[in-house]
């Protein structure tokens, strides 16, 4: 990401922040670089969520790094929960550079967990049925999302790793390279250990599924 650029979003986010006071997490995510491991490169609070620069990314660093969606729309006012149960209300807002490529992720969190404590006794005292509130997603670092990706392509599949034929581990191995699993540094070692197959073999699965899938364009 530009350095210039970077100083107006952190001065950004420490306005935000200021503003909105010691609940209000902001985060700037550098995707430009494809280096998920270390994609904080600036933070306000960081306490709210436990992360500081140089932390990893969370699921939707991954899903742009892994170029699922060229033109993501800003995700805004979703729920999230942290790793020690904090609920947040959260923005997501892409930042492209002058080429409208995405070169990084604004994102504002904030502890919402007190005033949903204090909904919850309003709604009690006053006898009045709240709206079912959607489970909130979680705030989760990179080893964790690839650990979370692993358990999700095994649920693809229907089976466990023991039962799993080639086409099988083939089907949940292109799953996870869809997913951007394979930004991760040393996931592939992981990856091959869990399945039961060398690296050799796993990236041979993804070039030999890639090739099928162009020759069927």
């Amino acid at each position: 990401m530009e350095a210039r650029k970077l100083e107006r979003l952190k001065q950004l986010a420490t306005g935000i922040a200021a503003q909105f006071g010691s609940k209000c997490e902001v985060v700037i995510h550098d995707v430009s670089s494809n280096h998920p491991d270390h994609s904080i490169v600036a933070i306000e609070n960081g306490h709210i969520s436990g992360r500081k620069v140089g932390d990893g990314a969370s699921q939707i660093v991954l899903d742009q790094l892994s170029g699922q969606d060229t033109q993501p729309k800003d995700h805004l006012c979703y729920l999230m929960r942290t790793p020690d149960g904090k609920i947040l209300k959260c923005s997501s807002l892409y930042i492209r550079n002058s080429k409208g490529k995405v070169s990084a992720i604004f994102c504002i969190n904030y502890d919402v967990s007190g005033l949903m404590m204090v909904q919850s006794e309003l709604g009690s005292l006053l006898n009045v049925n709240s709206r079912d509130q959607e489970e909130p997603g979680r705030i989760i670092n990179v080893n964790s999302v690839l650990d979370e990706l692993i358990e999700q392509s095994v649920s693809k599949v229907g089976k466990p790793v023991a039962l799993m034929n080639k086409e099988d581990k083939v089907r949940a191995i292109q799953f996870l390279n869809q997913s951007g699993a394979f930004l991760v540094t040393k996931s592939g070692d992981k990856v091959a250990k869990y399945f039961g197959i060398s690296k050799y073999t796993l990236y041979s699965y993804i070039d030999n599924k890639q090739q099928e899938e162009k020759r069927h364009d």
